[in-house]
């Protein structure tokens, strides 16, 4: 049975290739996903390890409160600390650390990395060991900066190069001294790092005679625990925390790993997702061989094999194929690794230099995935085949589906399709977050239950083609009778193109419909004509708002002021604005009373009205930073946004209890409303400040979405694997059924359809095959985008449904146009049958 097996391996090369094809691209997925992250994350890890070299023990300031809660810096590393630390016996050296944001622009004014990214620090003395420089002098002053080489070669930088940045206030001009190279994280994913002299260091980006961290290196045979248990001696142990550099690369490469597995396990998804729709076709595939090979394996029952063995014979076929498939798709995934490495320094992203990663755990997971995807998907269709009784096969009397079988399959699916319907509308009713995992579990019973109700489904829906279909005379009709004369075959051919359509469109409900959602909130809850912030995030200089007023055609400004306060025993955070001002800037929906803020009124989001049991006209205390209280009443509550939430008071009431106000934004109006001429005004007004945004509704909409839509953009290309492998199963059934049907369509050439009647008909059947796929896709995406919308509108006020209609008719045309490539090849491989050695066959 064994070589029987192989032989009809080797005697279906050319109709087992598709199946090879589809099952190496679901494994080059899998394989090429696991280089790809193992080969970056261990890039990162080494390079991350690289930056402690230096560091054998860490020194940083106590984070926590009495209590033990992890708050705000409650102690200063100050010179006397890195005194004392340099002064320990294992010691062999001691640096102050200085960093924060620093925003650097480039020769067009414009910001180089995004947020977070650009930081700034100090470099010690004339000669750092953190920061080999590649050209030119350590800095001195503040007119003197060093860059790294990485932005400086992105930048077009030289020694000499005078450069705009900012840390918080005014614009700097410093001129390039100097260019150094490193191993920091943040300048390996496309951030900046900007070196200043420790005095100039510490005054822009922390305080004078202060360090964010001192990093001590051991003398030789001193290991990083015993300079540790030294410095734990030497220094204060309730202001400072020491850890081992060993210990903080450890816990970097671990946060790298992390982040890493995000990454790896949406990309897995989808090459299950590939793999998945593979399949469909092996399963086809080995249905139409084994339905070819019927009168030999009854043969082979009639000498004496058993059922188990005619089923462990396409089993055997199977494995082999996948063996052959899995090689082919590990090597293939190795090359998209090394591909997905290099593409990524196309889109700007810098990677540390590192070899190509291939564990074992890569290959043992490429081989087994291939090989037991291959024979689960033959294992049904080997079993079919054994059952057939050797008299009835050599007879030719192919054992059909009976009705009972049929009724029993669509009773199944539809019980588990309704199932299916009923948890997603389910979840739909449920919390935004708790309704996330039933909705899950409710779109697979969903999908499931479809695919198993699509040969019952094909029929009503390729006869609703059949009035376009009959304007291709004879060839439209046997097209639309071939489609349905083997629904099951039809059913798996379109399923694996359903699957790939109803994910994409899925995903682009949601993204239009969010776009919108986004779009209608700005629109709706600010007025202001522009939103003026830090480019990452952190504490705009109290001297922006001064600034913005003294701007030309600016009516009206107010800033959002971030403060901490306690109220009932509990943290809750005020937010500060300019109470004459605030109702022309923002526009919330008001559930009650007025949008009014002045003295002690202010104005609390119905939520957390709700929880504290607040309405109009209630009063509470509120202590301040500063520990004195004050008595508060609430004038309104108003319908939370993305833009604005918490408990608004005016800033004349919270200014003289913040010591170092916290201004998150400045609301500003103007005259002429918002343009661009505008928008390079009140950036001139500013300084032409790289580390500020200044932006429009329409930016801030765009800002937000830009996240989703690049999230789209790479679904759709991640699913473009599972099409691909849709469009070989099409191509593989109707190469199959030509074969298969090689003695018809010899009769058809007989009495008078010619070459181009047989090519239109195969490319029709085609055609219709693809759309129903297509149609079923759709239909399902649109149902699973509703379904997961009505989630986040729970969270979303502003979010109701868009339905594309524009794509959606692209992915219909693409999906006929699928089906007139796919059928191509077996279209002119039919035409070109000789008729009468075709009607000879069997």
């Amino acid at each position: 049975m064994f070589r029987t097996a192989l032989r009809n391996v080797l005697a279906h090369k050319a109709r087992l290739l598709m199946t090879v094809l589809a099952v190496m691209l679901g494994v080059a997925f899998v394989s090429g996903t696991l280089v790809f992250t193992n080969t970056i994350s261990d890039a990162y890890q080494k390079s991350s390890a690289k930056g402690f070299d230096q560091v054998d023990v860490a020194v940083t300031a106590d984070y926590q409160d009495a209590e033990g809660d992890r708050v705000g810096k409650s102690h200063d590393l100050t010179q006397a600390v890195l005194d004392a630390s340099t002064r320990v016996p294992g010691a062999a050296s001691a640096i102050g650390v200085v960093s924060d944001f620093t925003a650097i622009a480039d020769k067009n004014g414009k910001l180089i990395g995004q947020g977070f990214q650009s930081q700034g620090a100090n470099y010690w003395g004339a000669k750092d060991p953190r920061y080999p420089l590649v050209s030119g002098h350590a800095p001195k002053g503040e007119g003197e900066i060093l860059i790294d080489a990485e932005t400086a070669k992105r930048a077009g930088y030289k020694v000499g190069d005078t450069v705009r940045m900012s840390v918080d206030g005014p614009v700097l001009t410093p001129r390039i001294t100097g260019i150094f190279t490193t191993d920091d994280g943040n300048v390996a994913a496309g951030g900046s790092l900007t070196l200043f002299d420790t005095t100039t260091a510490q005054r822009l980006l922390g305080e004078p005679g202060t360090y964010d961290e001192i990093d001590v290196k051991a003398k030789p045979g001193v290991t990083q625990a015993a300079l540790k248990a030294q410095l734990d001696k030497a220094l204060p142990k309730d202001a400072t925390e020491t850890t081992t550099g060993t210990q903080l690369a450890d816990d970097q490469a671990q946060m790298i790993s992390q982040s890493m597995s995000g990454m790896q396990t949406g990309l897995l998804v989808f090459a299950g997702i590939a793999l998945f729709v593979g399949t469909f076709i092996i399963a086809n595939t080995f249905t139409m061989l084994v339905a070819q090979r019927t009168k030999e394996l009854a043969l082979l029952r009639a000498v004496g094999a058993s059922r188990r063995q005619v089923t462990r014979s396409v089993l055997i076929e199977a494995f082999v194929v996948g063996a052959v498939a899995a090689v082919a798709g590990l090597l293939a995934g190795i090359g998209i690794g090394a591909g997905l490495r290099s593409l990524m320094g196309t889109f700007g992203a810098t990677v540390p230099d590192g070899p190509l990663v291939i564990k074992p755990a890569t290959i043992v997971t490429a081989l087994v995935v291939g090989i037991l995807v291959t024979m689960m998907a033959a294992w049904l269709p080997g079993r079919r085949a054994a059952k057939i009784p050797p008299v009835a096969a050599m007879s030719s009397v192919h054992a059909k589906a009976t009705t009972k079988s049929l009724v029993l399959r669509n009773t199944l699916g539809s019980l588990i399709a309704g199932a299916g319907v009923a948890v997603v509308l389910a979840a739909t009713t449920m919390d935004g977050s708790d309704g996330q995992m039933p909705m899950g579990l409710g779109a697979v019973l969903l999908i499931i239950g479809v695919f198993i109700l699509t040969p019952l489904l094909s029929r009503p829906l390729i006869a609703a083609a059949a009035p376009v279909l009959r304007a291709f005379g004879i060839s439209g009709k046997l097209a639309r009778q071939n489609s349905v004369r083997n629904p099951r075959r039809t059913a798996a051919t379109a399923s694996a193109l359903m699957i790939g359509l109803t994910l994409i469109t899925g995903m682009t409900v949601m993204a239009g419909s969010l776009q919108q959602a986004i779009d209608k909130m700005a629109a709706s809850s600010i007025k202001a004509d522009y939103v003026v912030a830090m480019a990452n995030g952190n504490a705009l200089s109290p001297d922006v708002e001064k600034r913005l007023k003294q701007a030309d055609d600016v009516t009206a400004t107010s800033p959002l002021t971030n403060a901490a306060s306690r109220i009932d025993g509990e943290t809750e955070y005020l937010t500060g604005v300019n109470g004459a001002a605030i109702g022309d800037l923002v526009g919330p929906k008001v559930d009650d009373g007025s949008f009014k803020v002045g003295g002690s009124q202010v104005v609390v989001d119905s939520e957390t009205a709700k929880s504290k049991g607040w309405k109009v006209g209630s009063g509470f205390t509120v202590s301040y930073e500063d520990g004195k209280k004050q008595r508060l009443t609430v004038a309104g509550t108003y319908e939370s946004t993305e833009f604005l939430r918490g408990i608004l008071l005016d800033e004349s009431t919270l200014a003289p209890h913040v010591t170092d106000p916290y201004v998150m934004q400045v609301m500003v109006k103007t005259s002429d409303g918002a343009s661009g001429a505008v928008q390079d005004k009140l950036e001139k007004a500013l300084g032409t400040n790289p580390a500020i945004k200044v932006q429009d509704k329409k930016d801030i909409s765009n800002e937000i979405a830009q996240m989703f839509t690049l999230m789209l953009n790479m679904v759709y290309g991640l699913l473009a694997m599972a099409v691909i492998v849709a469009v070989l199963g099409v191509i593989n059934t109707l190469a199959m059924s030509v074969f298969e049907r090689s003695q018809e369509i010899g009769m058809l050439r007989a009495i008078g359809l010619d070459r181009r009647g047989i090519k239109r008909m195969v490319r029709l059947e085609s055609l219709v095959i693809s759309l129903f796929g297509a149609v079923l896709g759709i239909g399902l995406g649109v149902f699973f985008g509703w379904a997961a919308g009505e989630l986040l509108a729970s969270k979303m006020a502003t979010y109701e449904l868009v339905l594309p209609w524009a794509r959606m008719a692209v992915f219909l045309l693409l999906a006929a146009t699928v089906g007139i490539l796919a059928a191509l090849w077996p279209a002119r491989r039919a035409a070109r049958l000789n008729m009468l050695s075709a009607i000879k066959s069997e």
